[in-house]
């Protein structure tokens, strides 16, 4: 019988699958290669702000957990491609709903950041005029 894992377990090792998944770099990755194989550099034109380095680190580390493959071909120069295993397609539907969501639910999230915002400010003001 395979081990049960409990996310809410400080010991659990499925938290380091879940802190991976919670990186926005990590779900934009996923997202892109979806579809078909896509070299490193595409990638980098594609998701734009991340660098370099992040961007390499963050396809080690999902390589790592089964969510894509690498593969290097014999060119000149070498040409390098990236996609989803079975494991990374399981995940897709999922990520998918995740970038959906904040898409659709965008102006409902800045609209209550501002509210908050202005909120903060008008307790902070009040706090220093009480304080003097």
């Amino acid at each position: 019988m395979p081990p049960s894992y409990n996310v809410y377990e400080d010991r659990c090792p499925a938290r380091q699958v879940l802190d991976r998944l919670a990186d926005k770099w990590a779900l934009l990755i996923l997202a892109r290669i979806q579809n078909e194989p896509v070299r490193f550099n595409q990638l980098r034109r594609d998701i734009k702000g991340i660098s370099q380095k992040v961007l390499s680190q963050t396809l080690k580390k999902l390589e790592r957990d089964g969510l894509l493959s690498r593969s290097v071909y014999a060119t000149v120069p070498v040409t390098v491609e990236y996609v989803l295993t079975d494991l990374g397609q399981s995940l897709v539907q999922t990520v998918n709903t995740f970038a959906h969501w904040a898409e659709q639910h965008m102006d409902a999230v800045l609209l209550s950041q501002a509210k908050y915002d202005a909120c903060a400010v008008s307790n902070t003001a009040t706090a220093l005029n009480n304080s003097i």
